[in-house]
């Protein structure tokens, strides 16, 4: 057991079969970050098939940008999962990566435990029994307990460079390919880190916090299969962008964060040496020295040569395998340097804070929390702000946070009221209250595939680019809860303030949500507003 080093220590394996009768006291719910891909089915009807507790709550979180025109795989693989008798809900986070859309997720559930997966993972029919008993075995002060992962290779042939790159999750630390952590730690450090917009270090950075604030980590025996999912060519030239979060997580944990997070430093000063080399070459043959261009391009040759051949004997070095090492053998390097070079430029020269951050943007719900209800209004006539409106919102903008509108307007999709109608009253209302620092409405009528109308993320992610902040410097005042829901979706937080029309358990359900409070009057939210501004809540 290490807290200092966060070193991940073992459970009991135990059988399958000595595991007849699970820890009935132990519940768990399992979030599944999506991009639509048809092994979510696959997922979600092995999650239904498991011999052991099916979970609490399965929460899918599709974080495609938009919505299929066609029949939606999320919508159908979801659709098949709850006739197979899973609890399953599927919320949208906008495209953000999958930091931010397990973060969506686990926000969701209420379980003592939360089983994170992926979506190309294979879980077989003991996963769930041996999943419980290896949480029933962990102490108050274990935090996360790791799954083990098979990645089935080719059985005919040596595998590709993709697939030995894919073999390495057998071995590697933290990843939330199949990791359960205890609610709880989750919200003593407000989750994963949205900074991180890829499928890279995001699950290091969150275990390393995890420690940090006083929990273990454990491995367990629970197993799950990761298939090598198909690749594009230049699929491992894309993957050099993580060069750019190592920076970020550096930044943030200090120069022996790959200890502590057992991540090896991997061929980046070799690929310095070989960009230096290329570069040489090119200046010495802009200034007419030819012996030192030939030295150089030599040098660069031969590291090149090296590190293709390093990737290329290994494997089944078919015609097709061959080229491809050629050609990102010789444009890895160089990508990486790039990389590497964005991001120093952007956390050393700008040290990011702890997460999360201090909120910096207020956006409100117009209907019922600004304004008195008025079904469908389209009149400035019938404006009528709530009590305290103007004086709430003047405190924060006296605060210096920018203010902001977000609005379902569903009665221009329904053809009751126009934009123009919907653009008079707010400007009413910017009369009365003063000034918006930005206005997001929507006009799509319910039933319509939307990416804004509330529950939905849209408008607080196009408020936040707009005021140029991130989501997660925004905070949702609102009165129902999709405002709440769509906050949360967002990576915002969110101040619930009930009226009559809030449902009771809309209103339990934001008590139980993390970075979600609920407020008594609209002042008490804008307290709470402020107060988070000061610093993370």
């Amino acid at each position: 057991m290490s807290t200092a080093t966060g070193a991940v220590v073992g459970l009991a394996p135990g059988r399958p079969e000595e595991s007849s009768a699970p820890d009935a006291g132990t519940s768990f719910s399992v979030v599944v970050p999506t991009v639509g891909r048809p092994s979510l089915g696959v997922l979600l009807d092995g999650l239904a098939a498991q011999t052991g507790p099916l979970p609490d709550l399965v929460v899918v979180v599709d974080d495609r940008r938009g919505r299929d025109a066609g029949e939606d795989p999320c919508v159908a693989a979801v659709e098949r999962a709850r006739t197979a008798g899973l609890t399953v809900r599927l919320v949208r986070s906008g495209g953000r990566g999958p930091a931010a859309a397990r973060n969506a997720g686990w926000r969701r559930t209420t379980s003592e435990w939360v089983a994170f997966v992926d979506d190309d993972v294979e879980l077989p029919a003991v996963w769930s029994r041996e999943l419980v008993r290896d949480l029933a075995q962990c102490l108050p002060d274990v935090g996360g307990c790791q799954g083990s992962i098979t990645v089935p290779l080719p059985p005919d042939r040596r595998p590709t460079d993709w697939e030995r790159g894919t073999a390495g999750l057998e071995t590697a630390a933290w990843i939330t390919a199949d990791m359960a952590y205890r609610r709880e730690a989750l919200v003593a450090v407000a989750g994963f880190d949205e900074r991180f917009p890829r499928a890279f270090r995001e699950d290091a950075d969150l275990a390393l916090r995890v420690v940090a604030a006083g929990w273990e980590l454990v491995r367990g025996g629970h197993r799950a299969v990761h298939p090598v999912r198909p690749a594009a060519d230049l699929a491992s030239l894309r993957q050099q962008a993580g060069n750019a979060d190592d920076v970020l997580t550096a930044a943030l944990h200090g120069r022996d964060w790959r200890r502590r997070a057992d991540a090896p430093l991997g061929r980046l000063p070799w690929h310095l040496v070989t960009t230096a080399a290329a570069l040489l070459a090119v200046g010495a043959t802009a200034a007419g020295r030819r012996r030192s261009a030939a030295l150089a391009a030599t040098s660069w040759a031969g590291l090149t040569a090296d590190f293709a051949w390093r990737r290329i004997a290994p494997g089944p070095r078919t015609r097709d395998e061959v080229a491809r090492m050629l050609v990102t053998s010789a444009a890895i390097p160089p990508a990486a340097v790039f990389h590497r070079a964005k991001g120093e430029l952007r956390w050393r020269r700008r040290p990011p804070h702890a997460w999360p951050p201090p909120v910096r943007a207020v956006l409100f719900d117009r209907d019922g929390t600004l304004v008195h209800d008025v079904p469908y209004n389209g009149d400035p006539a019938k404006v009528s702000p709530v009590d305290g409106a103007a004086a709430a919102l003047r405190r924060v903008r006296d605060a210096g946070l920018p203010v902001g509108l977000v609005s379902n307007q569903s009665a221009v999709g329904r053809g009751m009221i126009t934009l123009a109608q919907v653009d008079a009253v707010n400007a009413r209302l910017a009369d009365l209250v003063g000034p918006f620092a930005t206005v997001q409405v929507c006009p799509d009528a319910p039933g319509v595939p939307s990416t804004c109308r509330k529950p939905e993320p849209g408008m607080v992610l196009a408020a936040a680019a707009a005021l140029g902040v991130s989501p997660a410097e925004c905070l949702v005042v609102g009165d129902i809860g999709a405002d709440v829901d769509a906050a949360v979706s967002a990576g915002a937080r969110a101040v619930l303030v009930p009226m009559p029309v809030t449902r009771p358990e809309e209103v339990e359900a934001a008590r139980t949500t993390d970075r979600v409070q609920v407020a008594a009057t609209l002042a008490e939210a804008v307290e709470l507003a402020l107060r988070a501004a000061g610093g993370a809540a």
